[in-house]
């Protein structure tokens, strides 16, 4: 990425150190305000793309090595591009603000979650269970108030990882250019990361891609889970339940967050058709509806944690 031009900022009296901080703020107040496009979302364009790119490559011998070909070619060349033609000065500051607002998803997120909790406090429980199998892959039809409650809540407190923090974090790191190398990742990841027949060895370079980018910034939003809520307890079951989660991930996340809230979490679940002996995650009672709010209310608490220390880092670097 290109040195920004200071200038257009030095004449309001702004540091250089600031320029990050405040564009991470101005991407993170766009998602709040706005949410994901409606319309001609650049990353429906890319799942299209892979979705083809897929198709034709994922046949035959090497699928692992064909896999990492078709990885490097759909995300290495769009983050080096950017990296190339963002301008310098306030219109690549823009740019660098509007990268990061396509690549959180936190409003969509809290959208999904919110449906779901209107859902069971109007005890529709068919809706609930509808709504909540657009965030997870688990089967829900024969879910109960409860089930739901903790699927939607499970899945808020991953994707808060996913959707929001990942992103954030590699944005601190590389500007736009990492707020994109991370969604993109994330994205075919979600795509091509099962553990399934067709998957399974072309998908692993996603997979693998995936968990390495996602390794520091899950164990930092599992650290921000516990301070914004009970931190010992957050603390004492990353420790103790996240080794036992199958995904390195989301375990901590999952686990920090669970303790953070005092609920219990995990267990049992179906996925396609097959149960699968889920370890718990978190202590305390089963979760509610109106818990769903309080998971979005702890990740919410934890972004403005993560802005505030951004902005507090480019006051000292001052």
């Amino acid at each position: 990425m290109l040195t920004p031009d200071v200038s257009p900022f030095l004449a309001v009296g702004v540091p250089e150190a600031l320029f990050l901080p405040l564009a991470a703020i101005a991407g993170a107040g766009l998602d709040w305000l706005l949410g994901e496009p409606r319309r001609w979302h650049p990353l429906v364009g890319f799942g299209a793309l892979a979705g083809r790119c897929e198709a034709a490559c994922n046949a035959g011998s090497g699928r692992r090595l064909r896999g990492l070909l078709a990885w490097s070619l759909l995300v290495l060349p769009p983050v080096a591009l950017v990296a190339w033609v963002v301008p310098a000065g306030l219109a690549g500051w823009l740019i660098d603000a509007g990268l990061l607002y396509l690549a959180l998803g936190g409003r969509s997120l809290g959208e999904h979650a919110r449906r779901v909790a209107a859902d069971l406090a109007s005890d529709d429980l068919a809706a609930a269970r509808r709504h909540v199998g657009w965030m997870v892959s688990r089967q829900t039809a024969g879910l109960d108030a409860s089930a739901v409650a903790g699927a939607c809540i499970e899945s808020t407190l991953e994707n808060g990882n996913d959707a929001v923090f990942g992103a954030l974090f590699w944005f601190a790191l590389l500007g736009g250019p990492g707020a994109v190398l991370f969604r993109l990742a994330n994205t075919l990841d979600a795509m091509w990361g099962y553990h399934n027949p067709r998957f399974a060895e072309f998908g692993w370079a996603a997979a693998r891609a995936d968990d390495v980018l996602n390794y520091l910034p899950a164990r930092l939003t599992a650290l921000t889970y516990a301070l914004c809520g009970r931190t010992r307890t957050a603390l004492r079951c990353w420790r103790a339940q996240a080794p036992r989660w199958k995904s390195p991930n989301a375990g901590p996340v999952m686990a920090a967050g669970a303790g953070s809230l005092g609920l219990s979490l995990g267990g049992p679940a179906v996925y396609h058709g097959r149960l699968e002996d889920r370890p718990r995650l978190g202590e305390g009672r089963p979760a509610g509806g109106e818990d769903i709010v309080r998971a979005l209310r702890l990740l919410r608490g934890g972004l403005l944690l993560w802005l505030a220390v951004l902005f507090c880092g480019g006051l000292v670097r001052a």
